[in-house]
């Protein structure tokens, strides 16, 4: 009776999603660790935090540990930030209207942690937690949905949610880069569980779920997905098991920094190191390294190909993406990692030019969704991909592709054009609630008329953010 009631359980977990798109690129990570990062510089950027004011609360030439605050949110004090090395602050990098870009820090060798103590998870209090989480600068990792900003420490969510896996393009193995990290999480698992009555819901990958780290995880309710990219974006896997409605709030927080939290409380320190994937058909070595979010592009020199190759006869550089080809940030050759992102891709800048490419109805080399090429009749190959556009901007084509890549319950095209129009009902009717960019990112991949469908996104957020404040 208790075998068929695990099994039971598990169907019931047991989520298939049949929309969305696997893109199949060049250069996956392989599954070995290539080297450790000892950076020169790390930048910590207060672009990398949506919806942030930040306020500075250090100078060139200030001494910082890891886990020191170096800026804090205007308008929500109590969130901080901290330099997640240990060094002196080199410079401070602003932008038009003094808008502030980067804080540039020189690491040391050795890093100096912060102590912040370590705690009884289980004796203390919601508010002791989340005072070391916002004195700490960790209180950053968790998101709240909607809008996917910083959470706000009075709010209590009607639920917590991970995804354990990662369906981008050439995303990190999650099953690889957590695999030491059990009891962290379990630690990180025990301390966010404290702040909601909901519970923490774990999606897992279901062709792997049972070799997966997180899956021996206590106190979480798991459900497995099965189905293309976007399976594994958080909020893809939340509108499936609990849709958020408007005055819902739930949060998120990436697996690496569920483990970060749980060091916290365990170490009493601010350690944020983490493995990176460097992917993509540019990079001469595709492996992991162990590095911290802010190192500099230029420490992974040696993991690039050659600066320039040859593509249709015209030469072609190399973009650096800190993050996934779909929603990762063109950072270029001298950029930063970004805080939450867990890969580095390198691939071709798409500025050539194919003579006639428009009329030519077999192009091996290329990769279509919609058939337009002889792609589909080769499923297992890998592509070369590049930035190129394949085309001009024009207005929106009415074909169905968004809801084929789009595997929720929305009208994308709709919500799309409600955000253009400014029409706050529409956007509420639609699904502004339920959707960051991330989300719509195949929108944009898929999209004939090169529509900026993820701006356009952000921009609809930008609107609920000003119209609810």
């Amino acid at each position: 009776m208790y075998i068929c009631a695990k099994i039971f359980k598990i169907m019931l977990e047991h989520i298939r999603l049949h929309r969305g798109l696997d893109i199949p690129m060049k250069g996956s990570a392989e599954l070995r660790i290539e080297k450790t990062i000892v950076p020169d510089v790390i930048a910590v950027k207060p672009t990398d935090f949506k919806g942030l004011t930040p306020k500075l609360m250090v100078r060139e030439g200030d001494t910082v540990k890891a886990g020191s605050v170096i800026f804090t949110d205007k308008y929500r004090p109590e969130i901080a930030f901290s330099s997640p090395c240990s060094g002196t602050v080199e410079s401070i990098v602003r932008g038009e209207k003094r808008k502030l870009l980067q804080i540039r820090i020189k690491a040391d060798r050795t890093i100096d942690y912060i102590s912040f103590g370590t705690k009884d998870i289980f004796k203390a209090s919601k508010e002791e937690l989340a005072k070391t989480l916002l004195e700490s600068g960790l209180w950053a990792a968790i998101i709240q949905r909607p809008y996917g900003i910083i959470a706000n420490p009075a709010d209590q969510p009607k639920a917590i949610f991970i995804s354990g896996f990662n369906s981008a393009p050439l995303a990190p193995d999650t099953n690889f880069t957590l695999k030491d990290e059990i009891d962290n999480l379990q630690a990180g698992i025990d301390v966010l569980n404290k702040f909601t009555k909901g519970g923490v819901y774990l999606g897992l990958n279901s062709k792997d779920y049972a070799a997966s780290p997180l899956y021996k995880l206590n106190h979480v309710k798991t459900y497995a997905f099965d189905g293309p990219h976007p399976a594994g974006n958080v909020g893809i896997q939340i509108h499936h098991i609990s849709p958020i409605g408007k005055g819902d709030i739930v949060w998120t927080v990436d697996p690496v920094y569920v483990a970060a939290i749980g060091k916290l409380f365990t170490k009493g320190i601010y350690d944020v190191s983490k493995l990176v994937a460097v992917t993509g058909s540019r990079a001469s070595k595709n492996a992991y390294i162990k590095c911290l979010p802010g190192m500099s592009m230029k420490d992974i020199a040696d993991f690039a190909g050659p600066a320039e190759i040859e593509i249709y006869g015209q030469p072609s550089a190399i973009r650096y993406i800190s993050g996934d080809v779909l929603s990762g940030d063109n950072v270029g050759p001298d950029g930063y990692l970004g805080f939450y992102h867990n890969q580095i891709t390198l691939i071709s800048e798409g500025t050539h030019c194919e003579l006639l490419g428009w009329a030519k109805l077999c192009r091996p080399k290329k990769f279509s969704f919609s058939r337009s090429y002889c792609s589909w009749l080769t499923p297992g190959k890998k592509y070369d991909e590049d930035t190129n556009l394949n085309g001009g901007h024009r207005a929106f084509v009415v074909t169905g592709l968004y809801e084929k890549v789009l595997p929720m319950d929305i009208y994308p095209v709709y919500l799309l054009k409600a955000i253009l129009a400014e029409d706050i009902d529409k956007m509420e009717q639609l699904g502004i609630y339920e959707v960051v960019e991330e989300d719509l990112a195949l929108c944009e991949f898929v999209c004939p008329s090169k529509i900026d469908v993820q701006n356009i996104v952000s921009k609809g957020i930008n609107i609920m953010i000003k119209e609810m404040a």
